[in-house]
């Protein structure tokens, strides 16, 4: 079972993460997500045990538990639908994105006419 842990406090390392998990059962692995250019953690993170039993009770008694003064988030992972992931490279095309003659916001683009 995939389990999403959220609101980590910034300073819990995988093997920490790990640890938690492997009272409660088999831990295959532990991905703590972290920010692609800073590298510090963003707060949350996954961890994958074969044991569906297991999982469950880890789920049920760290869900809510206290870590470094954080309340922790803890459930079973669903992956996303297909229709929520995100694309950044779809931006091509007449969808009057940015450039001139966008009249989004502020007064820039009131003009009267006379």
């Amino acid at each position: 079972m995939n389990i999403f842990v959220g609101s980590l406090p910034f300073s819990i390392e995988e093997a920490d993460l790990r640890e938690s998990f492997e009272a409660y059962g088999t831990v295959d692995s532990v991905k703590i997500i972290t920010d692609k250019f800073t590298g510090r953690s963003k707060g949350f993170g996954f961890v994958e045990m074969p044991n569906d039993s297991e999982a469950q009770k880890a789920i049920d008694e760290l869900n809510g538990a206290v870590v470094s003064g954080r309340t922790i988030v803890v459930n079973k992972s669903e992956p996303k639908p297909e229709g929520e992931r995100r694309s950044f490279n779809n931006n091509r095309g007449g969808n009057d994105r940015g450039g001139y003659g966008n009249n989004r916001g502020g007064d820039r683009g009131n003009r009267r006419e006379y």
